[in-house]
């Protein structure tokens, strides 16, 4: 059988020395009032375990609670560092989802067979535009034709994708659609 403190001793030690001890945890835990007062019990629990620290050659018990309280504390620190921080539900729900990679590609796909059903020209105006991130001005410049030509077979091309692309609910779904050969033929 286990010999533990007197438990009038105990209560006696903590009326003592408790509420200096709690300061002392208090600075070790950076004011962390819970967090002390854990490591206060802590503390009291081991006195308690520990009779034989009673019949130490000091007159006080504090340097021993200290010492105790103390290493409580340092162990703590690196019990915390040790695993990962813990996450709330909230900064979980916060997060944002990962993409689907399978809905990414088939949109992708979607967007290249698309693309291919433009003219050349059409074709040639958005990859500089949106593939490579050319201004009107530049695109003008590669391709070697005015800039009103690029903004109006980028208005065209567009339309037409916004066509082709299934489940694209277009804005201009009142506007009249010429057929692909008019609006080739008239943007050029």
């Amino acid at each position: 059988m286990t010999t533990t403190t007197d438990e009038r001793a105990l209560a006696e030690l903590q009326r003592e020395h408790g509420p200096a001890l709690l300061h002392f945890l208090l600075g070790l835990t950076f004011g962390d009032r819970q967090r002390a007062e854990d490591l206060l019990q802590e503390t009291l629990v081991r006195a308690w375990q520990h009779p034989e620290a009673f019949d130490s050659p000091y007159e006080s018990m504090r340097p021993w609670l200290f010492t105790v309280a103390r290493r409580l504390a340092i162990d703590a620190r690196r019990s915390r560092q040790a695993r990962p921080t813990e996450v709330s539900d909230l900064v979980l729900e916060s997060a944002p989802g990962r993409a689907d990679t399978a809905e990414a590609t088939v949109a992708a796909l979607d967007v290249r067979e698309a693309v291919r059903t433009l003219s050349p020209e059409h074709r040639a105006v958005l990859v500089q535009i949106y593939f490579r991130g050319l201004s009107v001005g530049e695109t003008a410049q590669v391709l070697g034709i005015p800039a009103g030509t690029v903004k109006s077979r980028s208005y065209y091309a567009l339309r037409l994708l916004s066509r082709n692309l299934p489940g694209y609910s277009s804005r201009s779904s009142s506007l009249s659609r010429p057929s692909r050969d008019t609006v080739s033929a008239t943007s050029t």
